[in-house]
């Protein structure tokens, strides 16, 4: 169930729906009625981490304004912040779980937290093969309420499930223990940008942070990712911004202060500087 805040991006309460903070299920989207569709194609951010495995079929998405149309077999792993809905499906047969920050393994956070954002995966027929038969197990564990150890099984069971697909998210990524020591760096500057984006805008202010120079935490996000440090941390800003100007009822003013901007104007320039449109316009091109 898609709940709404006053104001907010909406939330689906899936992970936490039934009180564990884990939820799994099958859908048929077939026999959708009409309000559930409606429902699919609301924008909309999840409580957990959430994993979409397309059995059949094929489903079109748009994640944080990026559309992706999918063919089965592929999986798709969507973080508590990214925005997204359906757009359209055919002859599709999915499963999804989701799961939340308390339950999930830390280790597994981590390397999320790493990667995001994840493009859809395609799996190979062995691998779909491994992760299909893991969600049946945990779907079985997830149906047996009665049982003792409940919570447990289920937690374990879903944690093997997240590392399953987490595991295919790093075949087609870098391997870390490969990684040189410019990119270390530029993830532990994505990890403190995420969690500090609202309330530091400043490169030396992350520097410090990271108990490194201004110059050698840029050339060290610079030579990995092509940007500097300001691009990045004005990019999060704006994917916020865009987020909320699409998604929820704040007023423009409303959304710039929560982005740590009391300087309206200012956040009004840079909006327009980062994107080629005004705050406005972009919002009545985009409003839900």
């Amino acid at each position: 169930m898609i709940r709404k805040k006053s104001k907010s991006i909406p939330i689906n309460l899936k992970a936490n729906e039934f009180g564990e903070g884990i939820a799994i299920e099958k859908i048929s989207f077939k026999d959708f009625g009409i309000e559930e569709i409606e429902e699919a194609k609301k924008s909309h951010r999840e409580d957990g981490h959430s994993f979409f495995l397309l059995e059949t079929g094929t489903v079109s998405f748009e994640i944080d304004f990026q559309k992706y149309k999918i063919k089965s077999p592929t999986v798709v792993y969507i973080h508590p912040n990214q925005v997204h809905r359906i757009l359209a499906f055919e002859n599709a047969i999915s499963s999804s779980w989701s799961i939340n920050n308390e339950n999930l393994n830390p280790e597994y956070l981590e390397l999320l937290e790493d990667i995001i954002p994840v493009k859809p995966l395609v799996l190979q027929k062995e691998t779909f093969s491994i992760i299909s038969e893991a969600v049946s197990i945990t779907t079985k564990i997830f149906e047996q309420k009665n049982n003792k150890l409940y919570h447990f099984l289920l937690k374990d069971s879903c944690n093997a499930l997240v590392g399953l697909v987490v595991s295919q998210c790093l075949e087609q990524a870098k391997s870390s223990d490969k990684r040189s020591r410019f990119e270390i760096i530029n993830k532990d500057f994505n990890v403190i940008l995420e969690r500090n984006y609202t309330t530091t805008k400043r490169p030396t202010e992350y520097a410090q942070k990271l108990h490194l120079s201004t110059s050698y935490l840029n050339e060290c996000v610079k030579n990995t990712t092509g940007y500097s440090v300001s691009h990045h941390i004005q990019q999060r800003v704006i994917l916020e911004a865009k987020r909320l100007l699409s998604h929820s009822d704040k007023t423009i003013k409303e959304i710039a202060a929560e982005l740590g901007y009391d300087d309206y104007p200012y956040f009004s320039r840079l909006f327009t500087k980062v994107t080629g449109m005004t705050a406005l316009t972009f919002r009545n091109k985009n409003l839900d």
